[in-house]
């Protein structure tokens, strides 16, 4: 199978690649290498794919491309059989200062690859989304049907792209199907997220700042369960066309998680409160039914689990990970 996973030297897009290329696909990533955080990180993802096609009998090659260009993103798209559309650019409070940048990659990149797709008849376009579009819950947890009401121009962005993909699986009958990410988390996860932030400084005896009170609660998804809905995405049409929420088996409240990090790495430390950022979400928690509906997704690493085996994997990689995440 000829994948292309766009964003594919970025988190999930380097676990996407990762797995294809090790069960024997043809993986083609493409990926702008953004200086968002640091980018030897995507190095990292880069040679992880590489070793994984190498063991797999798959086959891995990098285009280095920004969504943007649109005739780039034909070539690249006209040799695929399924695109995975992982290219964004991330980062909610970020988004409040530049939304125009956020709007031409995550927007119009979007739309770069879905007329792509539509020319070239590719099997499938699966577009990564995010909770970020339901803004604040009317009720929880989300399912499908919550309005989406975002308070970020990533949230609005992220909202645009997903109905773009399916007005063109309407329109013309190209197979899309949008994931909402809820908060995914893991080995080689970018360096400004709350739990690699718990970890590192708990590590080199700082105490964990929460922002905010801490009451706010988030379902925080391990990579591999994401990684699993998607693989499922390459067999089945059963999700053509719709959105799906793809989250964890449970949430947790952001004090709850750094006392937890606390406790497993430097129990003496206090934690650290600071101001809380208008555009971050009071609460995420994931209705995954219609995931499982159509995909049999069953999410099964808690977020405690999760957390124990980052714990493990940044101890064993502390050499190369740490020094990028505290100077990015």
């Amino acid at each position: 199978m000829q994948i292309l996973i766009t964003g594919g030297a970025g988190f999930i897009g380097g676990h996407l690649a990762e797995r294809f290329a090790g069960d024997g696909h043809d993986v083609t990533v493409f990926d702008s290498f953004e200086p968002f955080y640091d980018t030897r990180i995507k190095d990292h993802n880069v040679e992880v794919g590489r070793e994984a096609a190498a063991a797999g009998g798959g086959t891995y090659r990098l285009v280095e491309g920004d969504v943007r260009d649109a005739d780039l993103v034909a070539e690249v798209v006209g040799d695929a059989d399924y695109v995975y559309h992982q290219a964004a650019q991330a980062g909610v409070r970020q988004s409040v200062e530049n939304p125009r940048k956020y709007d031409a990659i995550n927007v119009d990149g979007t739309l770069n690859v879905l007329d792509a797709a539509r020319d070239s008849g590719v099997e499938r376009v699966v577009v990564a989304s995010s909770s970020s579009v339901y803004g604040k819950p009317r009720y929880l947890p989300y399912d499908e049907d919550h309005p989406t009401t975002p308070v970020s121009p990533y949230g609005a962005s992220k909202l645009a792209a997903e109905r773009y993909a399916g007005a063109y699986a309407e329109v013309y009958d190209l197979p899309t199907v949008s994931l909402r990410y809820f908060t995914v988390y893991g080995p080689r996860m970018r360096p400004n997220m709350a739990i690699t932030n718990f970890v590192s400084r708990c590590l080199n005896g700082d105490p964990p700042v929460v922002y905010g009170d801490g009451s706010q609660t988030r379902d925080f998804t391990y990579v591999d369960d994401v990684v699993a809905a998607n693989v499922t995405l390459l067999d089945t049409d059963a999700a053509d066309g719709e959105v799906l929420n793809v989250g964890s088996t449970d949430n947790i409240d952001v004090e709850t998680l750094a006392t937890v990090v606390r406790d497993e790495l430097a129990p003496d430390l206090e934690l650290v409160y600071d101001e809380r950022h208008d555009a971050d979400a009071d609460h995420t928690h994931a209705d995954v039914s219609r995931a499982r509906d159509h995909l049999g997704y069953e999410p099964t690493t808690t977020i405690r689990e999760g957390v124990r085996r980052f714990i493990d994997w940044y101890r064993q990689n502390r050499d190369w990970y740490e020094p990028l995440v505290v100077n990015s």
